[in-house]
């Protein structure tokens, strides 16, 4: 089982499978939602001291801090579904998919 990785900047990868929601920080809900992870331990800060611009959500509960935009996230997010559909890494086979 191959799991995809997308890049969110500053070296930092995501598991693609793993992505339910990106929501941009500004909002009052967002905000109140990231605090209550901190005190949780659910956060994870992958801004390398930048400012937050997008906040992603996955399935495990955890709360990703991430410094690019939330468009920029979500359009790599789908050039990485689209492309890894489609790609077949060298070696595979048909019958091994």
């Amino acid at each position: 089982m191959v799991t995809e990785l997308v890049h969110i900047g500053f070296g930092n990868i995501l598991a693609v499978s793993r992505v339910i929601a990106i929501a941009s920080p500004n909002s009052a809900p967002t905000k109140r939602i990231i605090h209550e992870g901190r005190s949780n331990g659910m956060v994870i800060d992958m801004t390398s001291g930048r400012r937050t611009k997008a906040v992603v959500f996955t399935d495990s509960g955890h709360i990703i801090l991430a410094a690019l935009a939330p468009e920029t996230i979500a359009s790599r997010l789908q050039s990485s579904r689209a492309s890894g559909a489609t790609k077949q890494e060298p070696g595979d086979s048909e019958d091994e998919l």
